[in-house]
């Protein structure tokens, strides 16, 4: 009963002091505007919905995390008006970590998903 339930969470469990980690995909509820990541639906707005494994929770985190960096540093430089926004690297370097957040959600979700995203500027 127990190995049932923790494959549903897709997580580890401790057993007689063995780690037994369960490499199952699990559905996740990414959110792009709030730059989140959730598991459960009913946790807030979501935009997509995919089905992953747990090992990719941490590469949304850093590539959200530094997306927002990247737009605090572009907060501080806009106030510095000799220094053009569409030749600032920041910006440059945001659009990537949107590519790549885009490309994980394209790889894991449904074909509607997938034909919405590759329907985005940035897979043209």
């Amino acid at each position: 009963m127990l190995i049932k339930v923790c494959m549903f969470f897709c997580g580890e469990v401790t057993l007689k002091n063995k780690r037994v980690l369960f490499m199952t995909k699990c559905k996740l509820y990414v959110s792009v505007t709030d730059q989140r990541v959730y598991n459960y639906p009913d946790d807030s707005p979501w935009e997509y919905e995919i089905k992953v494994d747990r090992a990719f929770v941490p590469v949304f985190h850093r590539l959200f995390n530094q997306t927002s960096d990247l737009e605090f540093r572009n907060f501080l430089r806009s106030h510095l008006p000799y220094i053009p926004y569409h030749s600032d690297r920041n910006n440059h370097d945001i659009d990537l970590r949107t590519q790549k957040i885009y490309a994980i959600i394209h790889e894991f979700s449904d074909e509607p998903t997938k034909r919405f995203i590759e329907d985005l500027p940035y897979f043209r």
